[in-house]
């Protein structure tokens, strides 16, 4: 049986989006070709691909087995294409997410020692932005905090854990809790805890302010970092959390303090499209893994940190490193 690429490709647009119009629209094409290619391949096939319910799709049994050996036959026939041109590969398309937490600082101490890895480097809002885009296949690799989804884990999509980041708490120079030396958790609640975003998406901060009692002030607009320097100035009253190693830069009035007993850790993810066989995502995913082997990244004791529940699944037995990927 041979198949026809083009009816292929038809159909993993429209099983990654699970909307016909959508899928088009990616592919440059009406939706009446789209669904012609796909009705094609169903025949070739013997099998229905989809099931038409109320204004969408749903994958077929059938459907869900083919997705991956679909998309495997068409990272092959590319591969094909682009050796017999002798092309070389496309930038690995990479995007962020929570700049406030600057995520490049972690991009850029792992290519210090994978400096072949060519990247396209572009921001997204959050995790929900940026799953979309490597559901559509704009992006193909992301790093940012995933957090607990309302919905199963999306199919083709992979995410591994690869930094636990200890935080730090920021406050004005005349705060009440500037004059300790280190901060507990336990006695933050004489502060309020703030930031520029809804609880719902800063949910690391909102599960810390619930665990250890802190009032929480969230919400606003964020207008990066200057402006968050500045609030914080502005209000002695408030203090916030940032990765331990963000640099607070001199004369803004401010004062960086540990925490400790226990330590919270940002955890810091990679999620990819398990279709991308492009050669620099597994040198990527080698770079981070020794970067984490190297400066102890991945190093969790439920003795003295503290994570939030929602990343415990991540996790093995004991904190005693992380789970497979899903």
């Amino acid at each position: 049986m041979d198949l026809d690429l083009a009816q292929v490709r038809a159909f993993v647009a429209a099983a990654r989006r699970l909307h016909f119009g959508q899928a088009a629209a990616q592919l440059h094409l009406t939706q009446q070709a789209l669904s012609k290619r796909i009705a094609r391949l169903e025949e070739t096939l013997g099998v229905r691909l989809f099931e038409r319910a109320g204004g969408g799709v749903e994958l077929t049994a059938a459907g869900r087995r083919f997705l991956d050996p679909a998309a495997q036959a068409l990272r092959a026939g590319d591969a094909a294409v682009a050796a017999a041109r002798e092309e070389r590969p496309r930038r690995l398309r990479m995007s962020v997410w929570g700049h406030m937490f600057a995520p490049l600082r972690t991009i850029r101490a792992v290519l210090a020692d994978a400096s072949d890895v060519d990247l396209e480097v572009s921001p997204h809002p959050g995790f929900a932005a940026a799953r979309d885009g490597l559901r559509d296949g704009r992006i193909d690799v992301a790093l940012g905090r995933v957090h607990a989804l309302d919905e199963p884990w999306p199919t083709g999509l992979t995410s591994r854990l690869v930094r636990l980041e200890p935080v730090k708490a920021v406050m004005a120079a005349d705060s009440p809790l500037a004059s300790h030396s280190t901060l507990r958790p336990a006695g933050l609640h004489g502060g309020r805890l703030w930031f520029p975003a809804s609880a719902h998406q800063v949910t690391f901060l909102s599960r810390f302010a619930e665990q250890f009692g802190v009032p929480g002030d969230f919400g606003g607009v964020n207008l990066g970092l200057d402006a968050f320097f500045d609030h914080l100035r502005d209000h002695p009253g408030a203090f916030s959390l940032l990765p331990a190693d963000v640099d607070i830069p001199p004369h803004t009035g401010l004062r960086e303090l540990p925490v400790a007993d226990p330590v919270p850790l940002y955890a810091w993810h990679l999620v990819w499209r398990t279709d991308v066989g492009h050669p620099h995502l597994p040198r990527l995913l080698d770079a981070f893994a020794r970067r984490a082997r190297d400066d102890g990244w991945l190093s969790y004791d439920p003795a003295r940190h503290w994570l939030p529940e929602t990343d415990h699944d991540a996790l093995g037995p004991a904190g005693s490193g992380p789970r497979a990927e899903k």
